[in-house]
């Protein structure tokens, strides 16, 4: 079970094979678009399950959970709890 609040990597499918467009290459258009966002889930949930997020920035999405706080493979470090909220609390410093 992961708990509400969780920071996870969801997939969403973002067009079917049949909303493609018809200018790309044919193996393109064979394959879903999909896309992986990262944020809170919303409520509790299981690997593979359907939830809502809330990424940073605020944005709700839905998709499939795909990892459960996912680190960065781009030499960025592991997922860090305390850092998560940064973004956002700069925004609203800036606000003020």
């Amino acid at each position: 079970m992961i708990k509400k609040g969780t920071w996870v990597e969801i997939e969403e499918t973002v067009l079917t094979p049949k909303e493609r467009s018809q200018s790309i290459p044919e193996e393109t258009k064979e394959t879903p678009l999909k896309c992986w966002i990262r944020g809170n889930c919303l409520q509790d949930c299981e690997i593979g399950g359907e939830v809502e997020v809330e990424t940073n920035v605020g944005r709700i999405a839905r998709g499939k959970v795909v990892e459960v706080e996912p680190g960065y493979d781009h030499s960025f470090g592991k997922y860090v709890q305390e850092l998560s909220y940064v973004g956002k609390q700069v925004r609203d410093i800036i606000k003020e």
